[in-house]
């Protein structure tokens, strides 16, 4: 039989992936699954992979399951075999390792450059889909390949993606939405912890405001010469070249300085040590935009006398498990940049610092999913926002709250009212 048909959960799926799983069955094996983090998506996926074997009848049915980073992939593989799948039909396909089997875990970035992965499998597995976007053009020709075959089995999974977003109009055509569970449903289901959501204003020295404010005019008044004001568009005149390329390029970089002193603002990483400071013992995930930001906070932690680790794209893979399996007893705070946002699964922690300023609600909505996993004992899930007043930064509770709420499909606009700093709510008070 295939090897998928041999999974076995040690325990019983939830009421709303079985129903996932059948809407997607229903839709003639392709769709994707808008699941909050922390819900499963992944066991939805594996689910769905042996009910398709099932259904098929064939001896051998070939599952691909790509994943964003490296990382991910032993962990996926840790779970097969936990869940009752055999080692040797278990491959992975990335880097040196390149060794296909009838279930395969590769990234997006390796299958790329071997399309007949996705070629000679039955069905094909999309981890955070999302970032498949129209605008990632490389990764877009991963569904030009998808489509050759109208019988192959597809299915998407992401925790949040906007249905009118034009960039999402190839994932959502190949595999339309079957099955939504956003963070405010499972948190009223009681399958994840309440966040409980802190905003902490601080603001600029005079030196940053005037660095802030130098980069802000120079943006404006370049988009207003170009009439671009997005990076996409952006983007398109810096490849053209020339005087209006070079002016997009000076863009670009005025975007970066901006984002660099939102990030390393001296008041914001003295706030986040004083939140530190409130849970001591307590494992804290603090997110940052910089790895220059995330140092700096780092050193000041531990001149403070609280030891604490960093994880970015540059920290080698053994080195990061090494750090990961150090978290909560050597150190309590993991300051991280954008590695720990997707598929990382550590339900124990329940204290999120955010010192980033973004306005994806993807990405806001997968640090919030970080911490407010179930684990024994835990109700509810701090999340404080840490945030420079009468900047871009104004934005991030709008977005947070679009995040919770409605899955990242609110486009937040820019706050009218102010809170006052220290002030808390959860996800019903909004």
């Amino acid at each position: 039989m295939p090897a998928i048909s041999a999974l076995r959960f040690p325990f019983e799926l939830k009421r709303d992936q079985l129903e996932a799983a059948e809407a997607w069955m229903q839709n003639g094996c392709r769709g994707s699954v808008i699941f909050s983090t922390g819900t499963g998506k992944t066991e939805i996926a594996w689910e769905c992979a042996k009910r398709a074997a099932d259904k098929s009848g064939a001896r051998h049915f070939s599952v691909l399951f790509l994943v964003p980073r490296i990382v991910l992939i032993d962990q996926n593989v840790r779970r097969l075999l936990s869940y009752g799948i055999d080692g040797g039909d278990i491959g992975v396909y990335y880097g040196m390792r390149k060794d296909a089997k009838e279930i395969t875990i590769s990234t997006y970035q390796s299958v790329i450059n071997n399309f007949d992965l996705i070629r000679h499998a039955d069905m094909v597995v999309l981890d955070e889909v999302h970032l498949v976007s129209e605008t990632a053009v490389e990764f877009d020709r991963i569904f030009d390949v998808i489509v050759e075959d109208a019988d192959k089995a597809i299915l998407g999974l992401t925790a949040t993606i906007d249905e009118r977003d034009p960039r999402y109009h190839t994932i959502l055509t190949v595999a339309p939405a079957v099955k939504k569970y956003m963070i405010k449903d499972a948190v009223s289901d009681g399958r994840l912890a309440k966040p409980v959501v802190i905003e902490e204003k601080v603001k600029f020295t005079d030196d940053e405001q005037k660095i802030y404010d130098e980069a802000s005019s120079t943006i404006k008044d370049i988009s207003r010469k170009l009439q671009a004001y997005e990076p996409d568009r952006m983007t398109k005149i810096l490849m053209r070249g020339g005087a209006r390329g070079a002016l997009a390029k000076q863009w670009f970089a005025m975007v970066r300085k901006r984002k660099e002193v939102l990030s390393s603002t001296r008041q914001k990483l003295l706030k986040a040590v004083e939140i530190v400071k409130k849970h001591p013992g307590e494992r804290v995930m603090i997110f940052s935009e910089t790895i220059d930001s995330i140092q700096q906070l780092r050193d000041m932690l531990e001149s403070s006398g609280i030891p604490a680790r960093t994880i970015h794209n540059g920290v080698r893979r053994q080195e990061r498990e090494e750090i990961l399996q150090s978290w909560g007893s050597d150190y309590f705070p993991l300051l991280s940049v954008h590695t720990l946002e997707i598929g990382y699964d550590v339900p124990q922690v329940g204290i999120a610092i955010i010192i980033a300023s973004s306005s994806n609600t993807n990405q806001v909505a997968q640090r919030i999913g970080r911490v407010v996993r179930k684990a024994d004992g835990k109700e509810h899930a701090h999340v404080y926002i840490v945030y420079v007043e009468g900047t871009k930064d104004d934005n991030m509770l709008k977005i947070v709250k679009a995040s919770i709420d409605k899955g990242g499909e609110e486009k937040p606009s820019r706050s009218r009212g102010r809170r006052p700093s220290g002030s808390q709510h959860t996800i019903t008070r909004y």
